[in-house]
């Protein structure tokens, strides 16, 4: 399944760029096209050697942190890119990373993985939608997050979430993890939601206690 009408428009540079990122990194900075947001991505060595954003005396990460952009179209990046994932899908085996889907007037936080169909699947409407378009992963860094124990959509006092997104109306989107009969599942929290929505089995199921990604 897809999400009903047009994909986002990207510029012809991120196009380009998208297309052929198959094999390497995107270029440093942040990746905007005409109308959508702009997730930072991570620079050219990026997750090898630290650079000036993973220095503990360099400037800290930007709120959605640093990201690697792909296309439903395009191929899965390898572990030397996206790291090691933070959860294993109901087989145990299937890797399971974060990230954000891009659509077309919101982003959302999605569950993303090189077995799932068109990698991205994404709580939205009440089921499980497999995302059609630009997605972007994010590689999970533990000794720069982490996820913290919350309940109804609150936000841990002190601390801060990983911005994943925005719904239509402009309300922040966060990464949540919830537990679905012993199966950590990513999906998406937010103060208006009042709880944590992810995709499993085809549908969207909702927990009002769950974890959130923060920065440490």
């Amino acid at each position: 399944m897809s999400y009903e009408g047009s994909p986002p428009h990207y510029g012809a540079e991120l196009h380009h760029q998208q297309q052929h990122f198959g094999g390497h990194q995107g270029h440093g900075g942040e990746f905007r096209g005409e109308g959508t947001p702009g997730f930072p991505s991570p620079g050219p060595h990026f997750p090898g050697t630290p650079d000036q954003h993973a220095s503990p005396t360099g400037p800290p990460p930007p709120p959605s942190g640093y990201r690697i952009p792909l296309t439903t179209q395009g191929s899965f990046p390898d572990r030397s890119q996206t790291g090691e994932a933070p959860f294993k899908d109901a087989d145990g085996v299937s890797p399971v990373f974060i990230g954000s889907a891009l659509m077309e007037r919101s982003v959302h936080p999605c569950k993303i993985g090189p077995h799932l169909y068109q990698f991205c699947s994404v709580a939205y409407g009440g089921g499980e939608q497999a995302h059609n378009g630009r997605f972007d992963l994010l590689p999970f860094k533990p000794a720069q997050m982490e996820w913290v124990r919350t309940s109804n959509g609150r936000i841990p006092p002190g601390r801060r979430p990983v911005e994943g997104g925005y719904e239509e109306s402009g309300s922040k989107l966060y990464h949540a993890v919830a537990n679905h009969n012993g199966v950590m599942v990513p999906g998406k929290t937010g103060e208006h939601l009042g709880g944590a929505n992810v995709a499993f089995g085809g549908a969207e199921h909702v927990f009002t206690d769950y974890e959130i990604l923060c920065w440490r």
